[in-house]
């Protein structure tokens, strides 16, 4: 029996290195926007073995696992001190969510988990399940991280176990070990999801896009983007949301659209990441899109970008739940590189690589959203025409 625990762990751990240890590759050409790579760059597999089988043959003599791990996605992003590292939210064989550290020497791929999950600490309400942290480095010192936490629906009639509440979740920390828990964030609205903190005061008040719901699943009536002010990180409470990015018919964010991470600040606007849900014959269809809001007034949008930034492909399709792509966290560095930390079908994470410049350029200069098919054509065909015409003096040259 020793030499069989022994033989498993070890096939076990070198599994697992090999996995780790993995070099990632560009995929070429690409779209000129970013580049995609080849490899997810965490899965459940990435969790260490040591999270997942008790490693002491006298309780566990056929190293069984004994706590499964079924995804790792939707990760928050921060570059800091020159780390880069993602907030991941890992699930579970028991469906629960929890938030674990992970750090990658170059941002694109090694990308190792730290040894604990992060021990959030929980409010006189204690959280069903928290997930889908972004990280917000704020001007006032502190990194926050603001999350959804699930709890199920006391108004819910007898019987009922799926109805739930979502709200906005605060914590903060100077290091990524220790979080400080703030109270939940109020507003008018009976549920919150995807809520961020722009990561500059305004007006000496904190402003959030947040996405007011009337329901867990349905947006109702507040479909959209919203941005709203609180005088305080401590029982932030806004008493207006304004929606700014709303859900427009026969488009990529026809059913719903939420804020990915903080937005980045550029010399042209703040840069804006967002996801959005359009309905199909086969479901939901989640993507991400980019937009950019005005310097000294981020509510304001300025350029759109029509159609989605970030699809999913091939294997990215498939999954617990099939034909998403969702962003909670990016990461600019030193050298305006731009990383893109994207999850496929509530499975897996991936990183898409960019530039400032580039984001920049696709932002100012890709046309918006016609909203008709004639308007579609119209703005492809001047595109052609204006080909044509150089392909032919260079032909002629």
């Amino acid at each position: 029996m020793s030499t069989s625990f022994e033989a498993r762990f070890n096939a076990l751990q070198d599994e697992y290195n090999q996995l780790i240890q993995r070099g990632n590759e560009p995929v070429s050409p690409g779209n000129g926007i970013y580049t995609r790579y080849k490899y997810p760059i965490l899965t459940a597999a990435h969790a260490p073995v040591f999270w997942r089988y008790d490693l002491d043959k006298e309780t566990n003599p056929f190293l069984m696992e004994r706590q499964g791990i079924n995804a790792a996605f939707n990760a928050g992003a921060i570059y800091h001190e020159g780390r880069y590292l993602l907030c991941v939210r890992v699930e579970g064989v028991d469906r629960k969510s929890f938030f674990a550290m992970a750090e990658s020497p170059n941002g694109i791929d090694k990308w190792e988990f730290w040894d604990y999950p992060v021990n959030l600490p929980e409010t006189d309400d204690p959280d069903t399940n928290v997930y889908d942290m972004r990280l917000v480095k704020h001007e006032d010192g502190w990194i926050y991280g603001l999350f959804c936490t699930e709890r199920k629906d006391k108004n819910a009639p007898a019987g009922d176990t799926s109805s739930a509440n979502a709200q906005c979740g605060i914590v903060r920390t100077k290091d990524f070990i220790n979080w400080e828990r703030l109270a939940d964030l109020d507003t008018n609205s009976s549920q919150q999801r995807n809520v961020v903190v722009h990561p500059e005061f305004i007006d000496g008040k904190y402003g959030f896009y947040t996405r007011p719901m009337d329901g867990f699943i349905g947006v109702g009536s507040g479909g959209g983007i919203g941005w709203g002010l609180a005088e305080s990180m401590e029982n932030a409470r806004i008493d207006e949301e304004l929606i700014i990015d709303k859900r427009v018919y026969h488009t990529v964010k026809e059913v719903k659209n939420g804020q990915g991470p903080a937005p980045i600040k550029t010399e042209h606007g703040w840069l804006h990441l967002a996801h959005g849900v359009r309905n199909t014959a086969a479901g939901l269809r989640y993507v991400l899109y980019v937009f950019m809001t005005d310097l000294k007034e981020p509510w304001k949008i300025t350029h759109q970008p029509g159609g989605h930034f970030i699809a999913p492909e091939g294997e990215e399709r498939v999954g617990d739940v099939s034909n998403v792509t969702f962003a909670n966290g990016w990461i600019v560095n030193e050298n305006n590189e731009v990383f893109i930390y994207y999850a496929s079908s509530d499975t897996r994470m991936h990183v898409a690589s960019s530039s400032i410049h580039q984001l920049v350029d696709y932002c100012l200069n890709n046309p918006e959203d016609g909203l008709r098919s004639a308007e579609s054509v119209k703005l492809r065909s001047e595109m052609i025409r204006k080909n044509l015409q150089i392909l032919k003096s260079n032909v002629s040259a």
